[in-house]
């Protein structure tokens, strides 16, 4: 089994909008319904679970029928930050699957996850036990210590951009959020973060950067020029 863990449990404070920005809607259709559409409509993944920030559940099951996403079967609280929430909605999963069953934890601000994307993470995770989608670091990367000047650099072929989903047996993950507990680790930036923390190596597998996070007004914009885009047909 591989089910799909979405993450939607923040508010999106630095949308700085009157409603969470996974519930937005572009161009007719909610942010979060894009997300489950690219999950209900790949053929591996099996079940969808959701953690939803509070208050807001009933607005998610309206959408999902509205949209036809029959995967959806589990809702779970959000939490007070990321870590809290994806343990929320994994140890709620553990409930219901086996150990060895995989489990693609997803931001559900980032609608534009391809089917690629998902079966690679899916591959990687059943042939290491985890799976990171990443990126190159395209970028020169520079070093400060004040956020106003820089007399160092980073060598960018040591660094990746990590993405979502990260993928992991349901029964390492949980266990993984139980050590940290009594490690005390409370907020780790995201799972692959706190698998590092803990000791753990991770394997990468493909993103891309259309995989976008909607995070600010300006990445709206740009959401909506890739859904309005086509490649050009000469291009390879």
């Amino acid at each position: 089994m591989v089910i799909a863990l979405i993450i939607a449990g923040g508010l999106g404070n630095r949308m700085n909008q009157d409603i969470p920005k996974q519930f937005l809607t572009v161009n007719e259709k909610p942010v979060i319904i894009y997300t489950l559409e690219a999950f209900q409509n790949h053929p591996e993944i099996d079940v969808i679970a959701v953690v939803c920030i509070e208050g807001w559940e009933n607005v998610l099951c309206a959408y999902a029928k509205q949209f036809n996403i029959t995967k959806l079967q589990h809702i779970v609280p959000g939490g007070q930050n990321g870590q809290d929430s994806i343990r929320n909605g994994v140890y709620e999963i553990e409930k219901y699957f086996n150990s060895d069953d995989i489990v693609l934890i997803h931001d559900a601000i980032r609608p534009m996850v391809s089917a690629e994307i998902i079966s690679d993470c899916i591959r990687i995770t059943a042939k290491y036990g985890n799976a990171i989608t990443v990126i190159p670091c395209a970028e020169a990367m520079v070093k400060t210590n004040d956020g106003v000047v820089s007399a160092g650099s980073y060598p960018r072929d040591q660094l990746k951009r990590t993405q979502t989903p990260q993928g992991f047996h349901i029964g390492q993950i949980c266990n993984l959020h139980r050590e940290a507990l009594q490690a005390g680790i409370t907020n780790s930036v995201a799972s692959c973060t706190l698998m590092i923390e803990m000791g753990k190596q991770v394997y990468f597998s493909i993103g891309s950067e259309k995989n976008i996070k909607l995070t600010t007004i300006e990445d709206i914009d740009i959401f909506k020029a890739l859904l309005a885009a086509k490649r050009t047909e000469w291009l390879k």
